[in-house]
Order: structure tokens, then sequence, then C-alpha cells
């Protein structure tokens, strides 16, 4: 790549900002890393920097203080780095911006994924060898202009709800989902049992498809559970 993604990785732990610069910069980015929020300051402070990882618990400023610091001013993007289990860091750091979350300990091919994953939705794919343009059964969906295009070749009016939607489907073809992660995903707050809102989307995205729900061949109901996006993607 011409101009390598320049992460910034905010960490305490050694160990693991140590294997995160190697694993990353193996995979073609270039990766700043520092232990606390003065030295995230200062590295943000020089400027350049495309993408956040950002620990919650850390001295000083822990991570949910400095990703609302962040917000306040920026729009980076940021993947926060959360206890196993801990549902209140999660659901609190999605709130205060980041854009996305991944557990520890955790396999860095996921979080390099995610990385790709999270700078697709920020136009910034391209650069990070993922593409910004997915395509299924002739549709083709524009993460850069935000376009869906239909295999006629018609652009199809979606809202951004709808978009964040097929993209979070798209991302993650063949594979169940239920509704609270289709929530996450999409960068809405935690869903609770009786949230039907994803239910209202995919129903409005199967009809602006032309699709029936109960015989559709792109997204699928899996009862009591969620639904899976049936279809191969591709990425260029």
């Amino acid at each position: 790549m011409s101009a390598a993604i320049h992460i910034l990785v905010v960490d305490d732990d050694t160990e693991i900002r140590d294997l995160l610069k190697r694993f990353l910069s193996r995979n073609g980015f270039r990766v700043t890393s520092v232990a606390d929020g003065v030295g995230m300051r200062s590295a943000l402070a020089q400027g350049g920097v495309d993408l956040i990882v950002l620990d919650v618990m850390m001295p000083g400023d822990d991570g949910l203080a400095l990703c609302r610091q962040l917000r306040a001013k920026s729009a980076t993007p940021i993947i926060m780095l959360t206890a196993m289990g801990d549902e209140t860091d999660r659901i609190v750091g999605l709130e205060m911006g980041a854009d996305d979350y991944l557990a520890k300990p955790f396999n860095p091919r996921e979080l390099l994924a995610r990385i790709k994953a999270v700078l697709r939705r920020s136009g910034q794919g391209a650069r990070a060898g993922g593409g910004n343009v997915m395509g299924f059964d002739g549709w083709k969906l524009d993460l850069t202009k935000r376009e869906l295009t239909s295999p006629k070749g018609e652009l199809v009016d979606l809202t951004g709800g709808e978009f964040d939607l097929l993209v979070a489907f798209a991302e993650h073809p063949q594979r169940t989902l239920s509704r609270d992660q289709l929530l996450d995903l999409t960068r809405g707050r935690m869903g609770s049992p009786f949230d039907r809102s994803i239910d209202i989307q995919v129903s409005r995205l199967r009809q602006k498809m032309g699709e029936d729900a109960k015989e559709s061949k792109l997204i699928k109901t899996v009862r009591s559970v969620g639904y899976i996006f049936s279809t191969k993607v591709t990425v260029s």
C-alpha cells in the first residue's frame, strides 16, 4: 500500500503492545504503541492516526474516559479491548462512540478482521487492503459512497440504518447472527429480549431488495435465534 494505515495501540500491558505491533506491522500497517492516555495524546498530537485500539483497564484515565474525550473532538475509529465477559464496559464503550469492541483474551487475527471491517465502514478499506465494494448475487454495496446497486444496475434507496444492517450481514456471510449481535454490529445500543427494531429493519431491507419474507434467498430467518446472510460475498 502506498500510504500505510496508521494504527495507535493504547494498552498498559507491554506484552500485548509488543504482540500487536509485530502482528499488525507484518500485515502492512504502520503501528504506534503507547501505555496510557498521556502517550495517546502525545501520539495524536503528531497527527496521521487512522484508527485507535484502546484498552479499557488502564491506570490514570481508563479507556472509557479516553474514548469519551476522543469522541468530543474526533471521529477517528476506535476499537475497545474489554475484559472477558464484562458486558457493562462493552455497552458503555459503544454508547460513548466506540466503533467496535473485542474481549480479552483474543486472537490477533480476529482483531485484524475487525480493524479491516471498521476501516471499510469509514471509507478506508482500499488503503487497508480490504476493498470498498462488496458483491453478492449480482448486487454491489459501495462502502465509500454508501450505495447499494441492484443486479439491474439500479440504485436502491436505503436509510442509514438499513445500509449499516446490510453491511453487517455482508461482513458476516453464511453465519447466524442474533438480534443482539446485529444491534451491536450496526452501532446501536444493546437490545433487550423484547427489542424488535432489527426485525423491522430486516423486513424493510427485504422489501427494498425485492425479497419475500417467507422465501428470502439472501436474508433467511433462523427461528428463535436471528438471521443468516446465506450467500457468498466478494470484496474488491
